[in-house]
C-alpha cells in the first residue's frame, strides 16, 4: 500500500497541476495586479518547479502535514475531517439500502428463473443499469421533497440538534446510491445462484431431505457470497470515496462535495489531499474485503 500512495500521490501531483486555471486568480479576484498575483504565486510555492513543489508537500505529508487550504486558509486535515463523517454515513447507509433490495431479490429470482418475478427482478436491474443516479436523485427531490414535501431536499442537520431531521435527510441520497448498487449486486447473486444450484452437493443435500431454507441458505447462498462480496467491496470503496454528484445533488457535505469545490477553486493543496483520501479509502477496503473472503470461505487461506 505505501509504494502505491507514493506513486499515486506522485502522479496526481502532476495532473492536478495541469488544471488549466490560477489559484492565485480565484483568491486575489478578476481586478488582481500583476504584482499582486506574482506574491500571491511566491506565498504558496506555486513559482517553483514542479518536481520541487512535490519534495516539499511529501516532506510535509509525511510529518501528518497536508498543508492548507489556498481558499479557506483552513488546515487540509482539517477540512477532510469535518466531511469524512458525512461521507462515511451516506456510504453505509447506501450499502445497507443496497443489501436489503438485492439480497432479497437476487435469491428469490435465482430460486424461480423464467418466472414473473424473475422478468421484474431483470427488468430492474437493467433500467437501473442505465439510469444515472443523478437522475434518480433528482427525480426523488421533486416528488418526495417538493412535491410530497415528506423529505428534506438538501442538507444535513446535526443529529444531536435535529434528530429526525438528520435522518431524513439521509434517506434519498442513500436510497440514489444504494438502488443503482443493488441493481449490481442483484445481477451478480442470481448468476452466482444458478451456478450453485446446479452443483452436486446441492443435490445431495436436498436428497438427505434437508428443508429448501436450510439447503439454499447454508449451501447455496455461502457459496455464492465470494463473488457477491468482491462486488460490494468494490463499490462501497466507491461511495466512501465520495459520490461527488451525488453529494453535490442533494448538497450532502462529504469528501465527494468537497473534491468538487477544490477542483473550481483549483485548491491543489485540498486537491490532492482529497484525492490520497479516496485511494487509501478503495485500498483499505480492498484489504477489508479479501480478509473477509477467509470468513466466508473456510477453504481460503492466508498463509
Amino acid at each position: 500500500m505505501i509504494p502505491a500512495l507514493l506513486l499515486v500521490s506522485m502522479a496526481v501531483f502532476m495532473i492536478i497541476h495541469l488544471i488549466p486555471g490560477d489559484p492565485a486568480k480565484n483568491i486575489a479576484g478578476p481586478n488582481a495586479t500583476d504584482e499582486q498575483l506574482a506574491a500571491l504565486t511566491r506565498r504558496f510555492g506555486l513559482d517553483k518547479p514542479l518536481p520541487v513543489q512535490y519534495v516539499t508537500w511529501l516532506g510535509n505529508a509525511l510529518r501528518g502535514d497536508m498543508g492548507y487550504s489556498f481558499i479557506n486558509k483552513y488546515p487540509v486535515n482539517t477540512l477532510i475531517a469535518q466531511r469524512v463523517p458525512a461521507t462515511i454515513e451516506l456510504a453505509f447507509s447506501a450499502a445497507i439500502v443496497a443489501v436489503l433490495i438485492s439480497f432479497p431479490l437476487g435469491i428469490l429470482s435465482a430460486l424461480h428463473p423464467g418466472s414473473i418475478f424473475d422478468f421484474v427482478t431483470t427488468l430492474f436491474s437493467a433500467l437501473s443499469f442505465g439510469v444515472p443516479a443523478f437522475w434518480v436523485g433528482i427525480m426523488l427531490i421533486l416528488l418526495f421533497g417538493l412535491q410530497l414535501r415528506l423529505l428534506p431536499p438538501s442538507g444535513r442537520p446535526k443529529f444531536g440538534e435535529q434528530p429526525v431531521q438528520h435522518l431524513k435527510s439521509l434517506i434519498m441520497p442513500a436510497c440514489t446510491l444504494g438502488i443503482a448498487l443493488a441493481a449490481k449486486l442483484t445481477r451478480y447473486l442470481r448468476s452466482s445462484m444458478l451456478d450453485v444450484l446446479d452443483q452436486d452437493y446441492v443435490r445431495t443435500a436436498r436428497a438427505k431431505g434437508l428443508r429448501e431454507r436450510v439447503v439454499t441458505l447454508r449451501h447455496v447462498l455461502r457459496n455464492t457470497l465470494i463473488p457477491v462480496i468482491t462486488i460490494l467491496g468494490l463499490q462501497t470503496g466507491d461511495l466512501l470515496s465520495g459520490a461527488i454528484i451525488v453529494e453535490s445533488v442533494f448538497a450532502w457535505p462529504g469528501v465527494g462535495r468537497l473534491t468538487l469545490q477544490a477542483i473550481g477553486w483549483r485548491d491543489y493543496s485540498l486537491l490532492q489531499a482529497d484525492v490520497l483520501y479516496i485511494v487509501l479509502a478503495f485500498m483499505l477496503i480492498n484489504l477489508l474485503t479479501d480478509l473477509v473472503y477467509g470468513l466466508v470461505d473456510p477453504r481460503i487461506r492466508y498463509a
